[in-house]
Formats: C-alpha cells, structure tokens, sequence
C-alpha cells in the first residue's frame, strides 16, 4: 500500500466532528500523543516490569499513530509522501554519510 491510499482510506474513518482542517489537526495531535503514550506503556513494562515484549499490541498502537499522523497531514493539507520525502530530505543533508555522533551534536534542537 502506498502512502497515500492509506492517507486517503484512514481519513474515510474520520468522525464528522474531526473533518474540518483545524479539527484533523487538533485531533490528530492529541491522539498521537495518546498513541505514543500507549507505545511507551508497553516498551516500559518490558523494559521495567519484566513482562514480555508484547509486539502485536506495539503493532496496533503503532498503527494508530499512523492513523493519527494521517489526520494531522491531512489536515495540513499535504500528503504522508509529502512528509515521509520532506523527512528523508532534512535528514540526508544532516546525516550526508547516514548517522554520525559528530552531526547529531550539530544539530541539537
């Protein structure tokens, strides 16, 4: 699947209340947060708690802040190929020779 039809079949599922620009955009950045945070959630008991990685539920939480992120370029009024070129452009003029501890201190935001 590429990007845009995903783009354009998530936003399908939007609720009315969610359809206008600024809406996708408030939304989307709210439940990614809430997303992200449920991604954390497990890595943490993982990592800390001494369960077991659970990585079908990393999966779904990790596909809903793809569904969020639609929301949000969506709302933007541009494309997650938009973002995803954007991102691997900004990050080829930072890491010309791919990652670097050197260019990471460069670059600290």
């Amino acid at each position: 699947m590429e990007f845009n039809e995903y783009q354009k079949l998530a936003i399908r599922t939007a609720s009315e209340a969610s359809k206008s620009k600024e809406n996708l955009i408030l939304n989307g950045v709210m439940g990614l947060c809430g997303e992200a945070g449920e991604c954390i959630e497990i890595v943490k008991k993982h990592k800390f708690h001494g369960h077991e990685l659970n990585a079908e539920k990393l999966k779904d939480e990790a596909s809903d802040c793809l569904w969020y992120l639609a929301a949000i370029v969506e709302g933007l009024g541009t494309t997650l190929e938009e973002i995803a070129i954007h991102n691997i452009e900004k990050l080829s003029k930072r890491y010309p020779d791919g990652f670097s501890k050197e260019n990471s201190k460069k670059h600290v935001e």
